[in-house]
């Protein structure tokens, strides 16, 4: 369950970081994607430990709802998913129509 709050938070964070506060950014970034402590934020950041639990809790709040506002996570996986469904298919039907491959790689970078 951790993981997957962990990669979900991470998701939203690329997705919604622009809209975040500098200090927000700072902390979802080294709890999350860099794995500090909370101690380990407070202590550089000369703050308590409550203290920066509570702004990754309210920042958790704040990216969950600009996702249920938004859902630019849950667009993006859709999009993705049938993107991948669409390469299968032309893979397994037009292997060799090079100009539809191309077109296809071009679409899977745009994803990127």
């Amino acid at each position: 369950m951790a993981i997957e709050k962990t990669n979900r938070i991470n998701a939203l964070f690329e997705f919604y970081e622009p809209l975040l506060t500098k200090k927000q950014v700072v902390y979802i970034a080294l709890y999350y994607r860099d794995d500090y402590s909370l101690g380990e934020i407070a202590e550089n950041y000369n703050v308590s430990r409550q203290a920066v639990y509570d702004n990754i809790k309210r920042t958790e709040k704040i990216l969950e709802t600009y996702e249920s506002k938004l859902q630019l996570l849950r667009r993006f996986q859709l999009q993705s998913n049938k993107i991948d469904e669409l390469m299968d298919y032309v893979q397994q039907n037009y292997a060799d129509d090079e100009a539809l491959l191309s077109l296809m790689k071009q679409l899977e970078d745009l994803e990127e």
